[in-house]
């Protein structure tokens, strides 16, 4: 996506920018599947929160899962209230680009998810993602439960050992709780089926299907 000259490290609290009180306008529909993008979502769904380099890729990814329910874009993990996505690109609101996954645990689990998350991505790269750089690109796992944390925390040191035989370095992910997400601008939603032809910035870390944990 853009850089727009961001700096290529973490924003400190003190110097993030300050943001808004007026929340960001969100489409009532998924531009894909006709379902809510907002809460509140059907009794049963869960909801699960990733990162992992630019938001545009990775959403298309995760709606196409069976036993998805919805999927939305936005930032998350930073500093600034109610950003916008040029803030969140100079580097100084601490975001991440995210996706927000909310779906039926008895039809895709959240280890399925996990899985999902780990080979769509390259888990290494700290501050980036590829060509993408700038700490909103980092890859992370934001979690909403002690069991979420735990599942989360198992599948990083499973797939490290994996990583390290592909050639790859250290797993960079970040495992936080989930912190409040805010929703993207409405052009950012489903992007990719809005322009299929757009950047998508997604490929695999170099990691087998065959060989990865369950």
């Amino acid at each position: 996506m853009f850089g727009f000259g961001k700096p290529v490290e973490m924003v400190r609290p003190e110097q993030a920018l300050p943001g808004r009180v007026e929340r960001m306008p969100v489409p009532e529909r998924h531009f894909v599947n006709g379902h809510t993008l907002t809460p509140p979502f059907p009794e049963g769904m869960q909801t699960a929160l990733f990162g992992l380099g630019c938001f545009w890729g990775a959403e298309q990814g995760f709606w196409k899962l069976p036993g998805v329910y919805t999927t939305a874009v936005g930032y998350a993990a930073g500093y600034t209230p109610n950003p916008g996505y040029r803030e969140v690109c100079t580097g100084l609101t601490g975001h991440n680009e995210v996706v927000l996954v909310v779906f039926d645990p008895e039809q895709v689990s959240y280890p399925a998810l996990l899985r999902h998350f780990w080979e769509a991505h390259d888990p290494t790269q700290g501050l980036r993602q590829g060509n993408d750089a700038g700490s909103q690109y980092r890859s992370g796992i934001y979690v909403y439960s002690e069991e979420q944390r735990q599942l989360a925390e198992r599948s990083r040191a499973q797939y490290q050992p994996l990583l390290h035989a592909a050639g790859k370095g250290d797993i960079t992910t970040e495992v936080l709780d989930a912190p409040e997400f805010y929703y993207a601008e409405e052009y950012h939603q489903q992007y990719l089926a809005k322009n299929p032809n757009g950047y998508c910035g997604h490929g695999g870390c170099g990691v087998p299907y065959g060989d990865a944990p369950a």
